[in-house]
C-alpha cells in the first residue's frame, strides 16, 4: 500500500473519530437538556425532599386567568407540599375573581396556601387572597377596594356631530343594554345597578366568611377603600405584615412545611394569550372606519364586556414591586 492510500485512511479514520465523538458529545447535551427539563418542569427536581410552589398572580385579571391552570397543577404534583401566592395586582374582572377564589379554595383543601400581597392586592385581587389559608402583606402594600364596578361608554353626541345615524330592532327594550350608540334610559340602568349590588353582596359575603367578620362590619369596609397592609391588619382583612419570610414561617408552624423546602416559581404553560378580547368597543372602532387592533391602544379595563372588580390606578401603570 503506497504512503498516499495510507496517509487517506488516517484522516479517514481521523475524521470518523471526530463525527463519533461529536454525535456523543450532542447526544450527551440533549440527555442533559431533557433531564434538566424534566428537572425543573412541575417541580421534580424536588420530588426527593418537596418544594413549595411559588405562583403569581400579577397584573390585570382576565376572564380567564392563566394562574387558574397553574394551581390546578401544583395541586397535582405530589413534588408540592404547599403554595405561596405572590399577588401584585389592581384587579380586573369579577368573573376572573371568582375563577381564581374557586381555583385557591380547591387547593387548599388539598395543600397549604399562603397569599402574599407585594405591592398592590385590591378588588379581585384581594377576591383570590381571601381564598387562601393565610395572607401575609407588606406594610406599604395597598389592598381593599372591595366592590364591583360596571363601565361602559356611549356616544350619541359624537354620532350626531359627524353625521352618523344608528337604528335597531331588538326583541324586548332591555336587549342588548348598555348601548354605546345612545344614553341609556333609566330602566337600563336599574337593570345594571341591580347586576352590581347582586355581585357586590356576593362579594361581602365572601370577605364575611373568608375573614371571619360580621356582614355588617364587612359591608362597612367593602366601600371601595383601599388600605395598607398595616392598616388591613388592625381592620382584620389580612392576618400578618411582611413577605416571604413571615409566609415560610406560618407554613413551619402551623403546617408543618419545612422552610429548608425550595421556593420554585411556577409558570403558565403554552405561547403567550392575547392581550386583548374583541368585544362591543372595537366593533365601534370597526364602525367609525378604524381597524379593530386600534382598540389594543386602550386600558384593558375598557375591553372587558362585563362586570369588573379593579382598583383603577394602577391599570395606567405598574406598583414599584
Amino acid at each position: 500500500m503506497d504512503t498516499e492510500a495510507i496517509l487517506e485512511r488516517r484522516r479517514l479514520r481521523r475524521r470518523a473519530s471526530f463525527w463519533r465523538v461529536t454525535a456523543f458529545v450532542i447526544l450527551l447535551l440533549a440527555i442533559l437538556a431533557g433531564a434538566s427539563l424534566m428537572w425543573n418542569k412541575d417541580g421534580l427536581g424536588a420530588a426527593v425532599g418537596g418544594q413549595v410552589a411559588d405562583i403569581r398572580v400579577d397584573g390585570f385579571i382576565t376572564t380567564r386567568p392563566d394562574a387558574v391552570k397553574v394551581i390546578d397543577r401544583a395541586v397535582k404534583a405530589s413534588s408540592v407540599k404547599a403554595i405561596v401566592l405572590h399577588i401584585d395586582s389592581g384587579g380586573g374582572a369579577a368573573s376572573g375573581g371568582e375563577a381564581l377564589y374557586n381555583a385557591v379554595r380547591r387547593a387548599s383543601e388539598k395543600k397549604p396556601v399562603v397569599a402574599v400581597i407585594d405591592g398592590l392586592g385590591a378588588s379581585a385581587a384581594y377576591m383570590t387572597a381571601i381564598a387562601a389559608d393565610h395572607i401575609v402583606a407588606r406594610e406599604s402594600a395597598i389592598t381593599g377596594s372591595i366592590g364591583v364596578i360596571f363601565q361602559f361608554g356611549h356616544f350619541e353626541e359624537l354620532l350626531q356631530k359627524i353625521g352618523a345615524q344608528y337604528e335597531e330592532v331588538k326583541s324586548a327594550p332591555l336587549k342588548g343594554e348598555p348601548s354605546i350608540f345612545k344614553a341609556p334610559d333609566p330602566a337600563a340602568t336599574a337593570m345594571l345597578k341591580s347586576v352590581v349590588d347582586d355581585t357586590y353582596d356576593w362579594f361581602v359575603g365572601l370577605v364575611a366568611d373568608r375573614r371571619g367578620l360580621p356582614k355588617p362590619e364587612a359591608r362597612r369596609l367593602a366601600d371601595g377603600s383601599i388600605y395598607t397592609g398595616r392598616q388591613a391588619l388592625r381592620l382584620k382583612l389580612i392576618d400578618d405584615v411582611g413577605g416571604d419570610p413571615e409566609a415560610r414561617a406560618w407554613l413551619a408552624s402551623v403546617k408543618g412545611v419545612s422552610e429548608d423546602l425550595p421556593l420554585r416559581e411556577w409558570k403558565p404553560d403554552g405561547s403567550v394569550f392575547a392581550m386583548f378580547q374583541e368585544d362591543a368597543l372595537a366593533g365601534f372602532v370597526r364602525l367609525i372606519g378604524l381597524d379593530a387592533g386600534a382598540a389594543t391602544i386602550l386600558p384593558r379595563r375598557l375591553t372587558v364586556d362585563g362586570l369588573l372588580s379593579v382598583w383603577q390606578a394602577p391599570l395606567f401603570g405598574r406598583s414599584d414591586r
